[in-house]
């Protein structure tokens, strides 16, 4: 960073998104992807500051919701056991940078567009094992690759399905998330891994962040205007990552 004032606002701002992230039991690594992005972070630095926040975060999300017994366990077995090795697998690849950008820009896209759409619950119905074994793999390798967690694309699949309400996939994505970024920070390490002297600072303002948008989330608070503010910033980082 080239000052401290916008060091201060480039941790306020990653602070401010793993709050908004954990209320809806997400970690944040496409938000954290989206806020390196307009400060202008190099690439080989963000995938793996990204998983490490994301693993922060939904760790901290993860116990919110278990120990408020929200988390269907069953459920999250057919996903992971998928999911785990291919995001380990993603994570020991790497993109050109170019290339790179373009994916990272059309995941923030399509991130952005998900957070306009409200969610409606609905009645959970039975999940065919066969689509979450197979969904798991898919989402896994993807969130290796970017250096995403994976929620952001199950929990709108669990919701549009109708395989549980909104809440009970918030529960459901913040342990899928934890796993899949710990397993893809874990392929990244083989390969070597680079990460930016300003990690503590975000680290520490995640953690606080990401506990109080956890707490704020099983209370049941209302989330839409800040999603539909979220979804703005990522929109605009996502064409901001692509032109430059």
């Amino acid at each position: 960073m080239d000052s401290a004032g916008t060091l201060e606002a480039f941790v306020l701002l990653l602070a401010f998104v793993a709050a908004l992230y954990a209320s809806v039991g997400h970690g944040g690594a496409s938000g954290y992807l989206a806020v390196m992005a307009l400060f202008g972070v190099g690439a080989t630095v963000m995938r793996p500051s990204a998983l490490v926040l994301n693993v922060l975060v939904s760790m901290i999300a993860t116990l919110t919701f278990a120990l408020a017994g929200q988390v269907r366990w069953r459920m999250l077995l057919p996903f992971i056991v998928t999911s785990v090795p291919m995001a380990f697998l993603g994570g020991t690849r790497t993109l050109p940078d170019g290339i790179f950008r373009m994916v990272v820009a059309i995941v923030l896209v399509c991130v952005a567009v998900r957070l306009f759409i409200p969610s409606l619950p609905r009645p959970a119905r039975a999940l065919p094992l066969p689509f979450a074994i197979v969904i798991g793999a898919v989402i896994g390798a993807l969130s290796g690759l970017v250096g995403v967690g994976g929620g952001i694309f199950l929990t709108p699949l669990l919701i549009l399905g109708g395989w549980s309400t909104p809440r009970e996939a918030a529960a459901l994505s913040a342990p899928f998330i934890l796993v899949n970024s710990i397993a893809g920070l874990g392929g990244m390490m083989t390969q070597g891994i680079q990460l930016p002297p300003w990690m503590w600072w975000a680290c520490g303002a995640v953690v606080i962040s990401g506990w109080i948008g956890a707490q704020w989330s099983v209370r049941g608070a209302s989330q839409r205007t800040l999603r539909l503010l979220l979804g703005l910033i990522i929109l605009l980082a996502s064409v901001k990552f692509a032109l430059v």
